[in-house]
């Protein structure tokens, strides 16, 4: 794990691709997009059943990590309209010790009130202390903003010619964009400029390299 400051708080990035704020004890998770495999499935790909479970079972490893008093997504929680997988959010929600909240993204269209009928508070945006919380980028003059929807990555060069192409935090001067944390996501690779820190997310750990 590592950790940044900002703001005078301590934000520890973890290797399954989420943020905990230390002092708020606050889990933040973006783009799990759950409904996608059963939506895929749905359309002919040939994507394992196993594969549902398997977002539910990062989810129930990187709250054990750190025991949040808060999960707080980041938008894109479902890919779209209910499936399936549903029914398997609705139990692993209900297994929940920390409450749940939603930052609303472009994907998040099921009826609100299924959230709020498993006790989970929305939010097209969310403003806390100095931080402003959304789903797609924004900068607002005074507040460093936490956001997902771009599923960043960077391509890394070896020495052999190797490439990979690893998802990453990215920071800039006033913003943290959290990596993709869903199954078959992809990513979308960023280039760094002057000032910019790129924390990229491996199985292990997660390493500064710019």
């Amino acid at each position: 794990m590592t950790k940044t400051s900002i703001h005078n708080n301590t934000f520890t990035l973890l290797p399954t691709g989420t943020m905990f704020w230390e002092e708020r004890e606050i889990l933040f998770i973006a783009d799990v997009h759950l409904g996608k495999v059963a939506h895929f499935r749905k359309h002919g790909s040939a994507v394992p059943q196993e594969a549902i479970l398997k977002n539910f079972e990062l989810l129930d490893e990187a709250i054990s990590c750190c025991d949040p008093k808060e999960v707080c997504f980041l938008g894109d929680l479902f890919h779209s309209a209910i499936n399936i997988e549903w029914l398997y959010f609705e139990k692993w929600v209900n297994a929940q010790a920390a409450q749940i909240t939603l930052v609303t993204g472009n994907h998040d269209i099921i009826n609100p009130e299924r959230f709020e009928q498993l006790g989970i508070k929305m939010f097209d945006e969310r403003v806390i202390d100095t931080f402003l919380l959304t789903h797609i980028p924004e900068e607002r003059e005074g507040y460093f903003n936490f956001c997902g929807h771009i599923h960043p990555g960077v391509r890394l060069k070896g020495l052999g010619r190797q490439v990979m192409k690893l998802p990453c935090f990215f920071k800039k001067e006033n913003q943290l964009i959290l990596p993709a944390f869903g199954e078959f996501t992809g990513n979308y690779i960023l280039e760094p400029e002057a000032g910019d820190e790129v924390f990229v997310v491996t199985p292990e750990e997660v390493i500064l390299v710019e």
